[in-house]
């Protein structure tokens, strides 16, 4: 167990200094100049000189990286260039408000749909059975944009129930809060129960199917205790690797959300970055996803163990 546990936590340190590269070299390789994106056409040979010094956009590329990764390191992710504000509090800020939204939806989403998938596999090739993989299946492929859209013209619109633009903090007016969130909490976990209700039907379906399961059965245990006593516990490790990879893809790439529902999360500062050229806040967002997207990798490996007695016993 506790060599598992620091082979993971060793492993993290390289994975962090290779996504802080790739993000690095894969803005330096952004056609154009950077300084001139940033400042426009108009913009004087002096301004373009000072702008670059500040960026550090004079120095050779291997210096550049070293410089930028000691700023990284504590904590300075340069200045936006829009609004002269400090990029990494304006990230954090813009987090919350992502981070809100993504885990209220994957909390839902696996309340849902990891029983449902556990008794779709209880019940296989039932009636109930064909029911929730069709209903999964239709969730999975229908676009997040799209759904949302079609949400917000409903009980936006139509119904006029919920707001259909805008957003409030919590710390502000709870209830108002809650009520702008509803829609797209609610739209990311009808896409996210179709992924984890089908894994979570076929771990089930293959624990099922061992021995001790037979066994189980054979002494009489009854049907429901098996499955929840029994086949739980070892059919949840690979659903729970699933919902990690969906809770960093989630925090990562909610921005197609919070474009159609106007929300001030992470997702709308990059993607209103990269529309105003915005150099540092582009690569800030970018290292913080990335950083954000390992750190959630390492803490399901190292809560693997709590579902899976095999790693525990390592």
């Amino acid at each position: 167990m506790l060599r598992y546990i620091l082979h993971r936590l060793l492993m993290t340190v390289p994975t962090a200094l290779l996504v802080a590269l790739a993000v690095f070299v894969l803005l330096r390789l952004v056609p154009g100049d950077p300084a001139q994106l940033m400042l426009g056409d108009t913009a004087t040979e002096e301004t373009l000189a000072e702008l670059r010094q500040q960026l550090g956009l004079d120095r050779p590329i291997p210096v550049q990286f070293l410089y930028w990764l000691g700023n990284v390191a504590q904590g300075d992710l340069g200045r936006s260039i829009t609004n002269d504000l400090p990029v990494l509090p304006l990230i954090v800020d813009r987090f919350r408000v992502s981070a809100s939204i993504v885990l209220a939806a994957v909390l839902l989403a696996t309340l849902i749909a990891v029983p449902a998938g556990m008794v779709a596999a209880w019940k296989q090739n039932s009636l109930g059975d064909l029911l929730i993989v069709a209903g999964a299946t239709m969730l999975l492929s229908i676009p997040s944009f799209w759904l949302g859209l079609l949400m917000l013209l409903l009980f936006g619109v139509k119904l006029g129930w919920l707001p259909v633009v805008g957003y409030v903090s919590f710390g502000e007016d709870f209830g108002r809060a809650l009520a702008y969130v509803v829609l797209p909490v609610a739209t990311l976990t009808l896409i996210e129960i179709g992924v984890v209700t089908r894994m979570a039907r076929a771990a089930t379906i293959e624990v099922l199917r061992l021995e001790y399961i037979t066994h189980a059965r054979a002494k009489g245990v009854p049907e429901g205790r098996v499955l929840w006593r029994h086949a739980l516990p070892n059919a949840f490790a690979p659903t729970w690797t699933l919902i990690g990879l969906i809770l960093g893809n989630l925090l990562g790439g909610i921005a197609v959300i919070e474009t159609v529902f106007t929300l001030p999360g992470l997702g709308r500062l990059l993607v209103d970055g990269i529309f105003a050229r915005d150099y540092p806040v582009v690569q800030g967002c970018l290292l913080f996803i990335a950083i954000l997207y390992v750190l959630v990798n390492l803490l399901v490996d190292l809560l693997y163990p709590v579902f899976d007695p095999r790693v525990a016993a390592e």
